[in-house]
């Protein structure tokens, strides 16, 4: 009876391990990290950390979704979350809209710098299966008048489509915005030829 006890006492201690162990598992699987880059041209790095609260309210946002069209509303809302909560952990909270807002202060970012982390924002979205409607491309850049006015952007494309069907393409740009604010999606068409706001 006596060695019972602590035989007993083993099996249950085992037991809350292992359930204590899945449940770190868990918060380790749950969270992701990501990289955004700044300093023009992508010249720095910082390693953010979402949180499982963080990304259970992207996937709430993105599942309420019914459709494409619906479906980038929401995302341009995620991307300035998405920006806002990495802007918690780096210096990018000082990006301003454009390139000449920001008064030179640290976490600065170009069109390189948020073409780069907007693209690996929307492909942790999609990786985790919260895109329904869209796959993410390689950014894009356009030249509007002259080489003066090179700028990049991130692209998504609508799909699944059918097969004779040609899917829309739309820059996903969240440079026009201060940090935390929604990007702007618009077709790439109409991006290309300069659509967007004036910053």
């Amino acid at each position: 009876a006596l060695s019972a006890r602590p035989a007993g006492a083993l099996r249950l201690m085992r037991a809350w391990l292992a359930v204590f162990l899945l449940a770190w598992a868990g918060m380790a699987v749950a969270e992701e990290r990501g990289m955004v880059c700044y300093g023009y041209g992508c010249v720095a790095e910082d390693s953010i950390r979402y949180s499982e609260g963080q990304l259970g309210t992207v996937r709430r946002m993105l599942f309420a979704a019914t459709d494409a069209e619906s479906e980038r509303h929401i995302l341009a809302d995620v991307i300035g979350l998405l920006y806002g909560w990495a802007g918690e952990q780096s210096d990018i909270a000082n990006d301003r809209a454009g390139n000449y807002n920001d008064d030179n202060r640290p976490g600065k970012m170009d069109c390189i710098d948020h073409s780069t982390s907007t693209t690996r924002l929307l492909r942790l979205l999609a990786g985790r299966g919260y895109l329904r409607w869209h796959r993410v491309l390689e950014p894009q850049v356009r030249s509007v008048a002259s080489v003066l006015f090179v700028h990049w952007s991130a692209v998504i494309e609508e799909w699944p489509v059918a097969e004779e069907v040609v899917p829309a393409r739309f820059a996903v740009d969240s440079w026009f915005v201060d940090n935390g604010y929604p990007a702007v999606i618009l077709p790439l068409e109409e991006w290309k030829k300069g659509a967007g706001p004036d910053v």
